[in-house]
C-alpha cells in the first residue's frame, strides 16, 4: 500500500491587522494529509504598512523575530517584534 502526503493551503494569507493590546490572528489556513506541521519559519520577504501614516514598508525579513525601520511620514521608528507563531489544529 502506497502513503501520500499532501499539504493544501486552503485560504489566501491574511494580513494581520494591528490592535490594541496585540491579539492572536488567524493567518493562514493549510489542509495537511498524512502530515503534521510543527513549525513555522518567517522565511522570505515580508511587506507592511504604517498604522497611522499607511507608509508601505517590503522586503521585511523576519527570520530574526524582529524587524526596525524608521517612518519618514511620522518622523518615528516603526517596528515589528516580539511575534509569537502558533500551530493549531482546526
Amino acid at each position: 500500500m502506497k502513503r501520500e502526503s499532501s499539504a493544501t493551503v486552503n485560504e489566501s494569507p491574511r494580513p494581520y491587522v494591528q490592535a490594541s493590546p496585540p491579539r492572536p490572528h488567524q493567518v493562514i489556513v493549510i489542509d495537511c494529509r498524512g502530515l503534521e506541521f510543527i513549525e513555522f519559519k518567517a522565511e522570505g520577504e515580508w511587506t507592511a504598512k504604517g498604522f497611522e501614516s499607511v507608509t508601505k514598508f517590503a522586503g521585511i525579513d523576519l527570520q530574526e523575530g524582529e524587524w526596525y525601520d524608521y517612518d519618514e511620514k511620522t518622523s518615528e521608528e516603526v517596528s515589528i517584534k516580539d511575534i509569537k507563531w502558533a500551530i493549531k489544529r482546526a
